[in-house]
Order: structure tokens, then sequence, then C-alpha cells
């Protein structure tokens, strides 16, 4: 994204209703189950959704008490809490398969530690962090207010509220903003698709969600109502999966940062923490959100790489995009690489990874939510190391 000029920039969130994210949350519930009972437990779970049909396939290893038999309770249970209870997708009668196989040996001997080995990187690839001051939550405001916006009609409709009335599970927005000089002024228009009730109008629904954005917006940045944008195609009555198929780890720039910093390819849910796909792109996000809270850059792009079976990354790289307060980019390299421990044990014992934590990163972005202590969620969020980059720079 441009630090100069005039533009427009548009960033989408799906629902957690949304197929791609009712797998998303099905394959994150496979691997929490996996951790509460086995911290150390392997699992690269993927999922397949569409009418009346869920399936479970990947690898696994931990323990036995884990059965097809809970894994399929528990995916009935995750869609059930999401809110399908629908002809052609329902809690109760959809059709689980549970497919899931033992961990390639091939893969264990790379990734486990032994002897004087430590234990390596799940597999190649490289992994992108990012943080800016365009919200107070350190990221891109137009994903973050796209995220907004359906996570409050998640909660509105779970509760019952007027204010949801008769919306269903799927949806999703976009969010454009116009931005001067870099900054986020408003916004240029706004598009929300979400599913209904049948008989439920077009015009009910906008007359409905326009108050709802516009209270979460910032004061005088809704667009015009000629350019919000609600169900465009006028009618969205079958929804979910049986209108759409699912499956694990096609949203990825929802999950991360809505297409305004690079993105390595990885996606993130059902995967354990020695895959780096996932603890490193959240290791990258802890650390340019501590470098930009830190006062020294106002927008800071990390990469690092890995190689299967190697613990220790390949590279390190930072991007201020030009933005940053007297300091020496090679300098912040160095600096967080002295600072953290940036193999794929130290990345799980630092931000604490090996937990059953993962169901609530499923849906609205694993990034810019709020750490919370007592569950141990989104620990990547903190800003923890602020104190040491400030002492190494002199702040």
């Amino acid at each position: 994204m441009r630090d100069q000029g005039e533009f427009l920039f548009t960033s989408e969130s799906v629902s957690e209703g949304h197929p791609d994210k009712v797998a998303d949350r099905i394959s994150d519930t496979v691997l929490d189950a996996y951790l509460a009972a086995d911290p150390y437990a392997r699992v690269a779970c993927e999922t397949l959704v569409t009418t009346n049909q869920i399936v479970l396939a990947g690898e696994t290893r931990g323990p036995a008490s884990i059965t097809n038999e809970y894994l399929a309770h528990l995916a009935r249970m995750a869609v059930q809490d999401i809110g399908y209870d629908q002809e052609g997708f329902s809690w109760r009668d959809a059709n689980i398969d549970v497919l899931l196989h033992a961990q390639s040996a091939d893969i264990a001997v790379g990734v486990d530690a032994s002897g004087n080995k430590d234990e390596g990187a799940g597999d190649q690839g490289i992994m992108f962090g990012y943080a800016c001051t365009e919200t107070e939550a350190l990221m891109p405001a137009p994903i973050h207010y796209a995220h907004l916006i359906l996570r409050r009609m998640a909660e509105l409709r779970k509760i019952g509220d007027t204010r949801a009335a008769g919306l269903q599970p799927d949806a999703k927005s976009q969010v454009t903003l116009k931005y001067v000089d870099g900054k986020p002024v408003g916004a240029t228009s706004i598009v929300v698709s979400t599913q209904h009730d049948e008989g439920l109008s077009q015009k009910a629904i906008k007359a409905m969600l326009r108050p709802l954005i516009t209270e979460l917006l910032p004061e005088g940045w809704m667009c015009e109502d000629d350019h919000f944008y609600v169900n465009p195609t006028g009618n969205f009555v079958i929804g979910g999966p049986d209108g759409d198929c699912g499956l694990t780890g096609r949203k990825i720039i929802v999950d991360t940062y809505g297409g305004a910093a690079p993105h390595g390819g990885g996606a993130f849910s059902g995967k354990d923490p020695t895959k780096v796909d996932r603890s490193a792109a959240y290791m990258c996000r802890y650390l340019a959100k501590n470098v930009v809270a830190a006062g020294l850059a106002s927008r800071c792009t990390i990469q690092v790489s890995y190689a299967i079976g190697v613990s220790h990354p390949l590279s390190v790289y930072v991007d201020l995009h030009g933005t940053g307060n007297d300091v020496e980019q090679a300098k912040i390299e160095r600096v967080l690489r002295e600072s953290v421990n940036l193999t794929p044990r130290g990345i799980r014992e630092h931000l604490h990874l090996n937990r059953p934590i993962y169901v609530p990163t499923s849906a609205y972005g694993h990034f810019g939510r709020e750490p919370d202590a007592e569950l141990g969620t989104f620990t990547w969020e903190k800003t923890d190391l602020v104190p040491t980059l400030k002492s190494a720079f002199g702040r």
C-alpha cells in the first residue's frame, strides 16, 4: 500500500458461517482437541463441507483417546455453535466422515528433536508479518472494519437481537476506504452480502445494517447510501455449505492483512505449531507489531524463511516502507534475532502455542485481536517486546 497520494484500497472479510470458515473452524476444533489431550500432538487437518456432508482428512499423531467418533461429535458441536440447522446443512444430521491417518514418518524424522539435533521446521516456506498505525489494533483499516462488521452481525444474530432479525450465518463484507497522504479518511463504498430468511427484503436488510455499520466506523466515515451495497443480487436464502462447498485454508488474505501486506501462501487452520506456516507467521506479526508499538516506524513488514527439518530461519528481512524514525532496518533485523529465538521450538515457547487456543482464530482474522490472559489466546498480539526494542534504540 502506498504511503503518499490519494487512492482507494479495499479489503474483504467473511463470516464464521461462510463455507470456507466452517471448514476452518472444524479443522481448528480438531487441533484443539489433540492439544488439550497432548500439548505436543501433531495435527494437519483439512476439512471439506458441502450439502449435509463434512469430511475430515489429513495427518495426526496423538493419544488414542482422541477417537474418530469424538472428533465427529466435536465437528457437529462446532456447526451448532455457528448456527446451522437448515435443511441443506444441519448440525443434527449432517453426514461426517473422519479420514485422518498417522503422520508421515519422513516428515516426523525432520521435525522431531533427537540427539544433538533441535526440532526442525515442519516445512519449507516464507512467512510475513505486518503492522501499521492506521488503527489502535495496529492493523490496516480496511480489513479491520470489514471484520468488525461481520463480528457484530454474528454477535447480534446469536443473541436474537432485533437488529439482526432474520439473518443467517453465511455473510461477506467488503470495505473500500479513501486514503489521503497514506492515511484513511473515510469509506467510499461498503458491500455486505448476508444469508437471510425467506421473505426478508433487500431493502429491509439494508435499513437494518446501515445504522449498525455507521456505529462501528469512525465518525463521518460511512459512505453515501448509493454506495452501500447489500445483497447486490437481491436474494441470498440458500447459503453456507449447502450453497457452496467449503475447504480449509482458502481465505488466507481474509485471515491476515486483507491484501495490504505480502503473504507467503501458507494457510493456518488445522495446523499444529510445529508447522511454521502458522507459528512463524504469528511470530512475524508479533515482531512487526512490537516494532510499530515501540515507535520505531509507522509501518513494518517482516519476512522469515525456513527449510524443512532445519531449526534456524534461513533469512530475516525487515521493511519499514520509508517510515522508520531514525533507525536502520539492518539493526532492527539484528536486534530482533538477538531478542527472540526464531527456531520452531523458540517460537512455540515464546508465544505459548502448545495449547488449545486456536478455535477463536478460525474466523474474523488471526491478527488485530485482543490477547486474553485467562484463555491464553492471541499471545502474538502482545506488545511486551516494546521495552527491549526501545532500550536497544535508546528511546
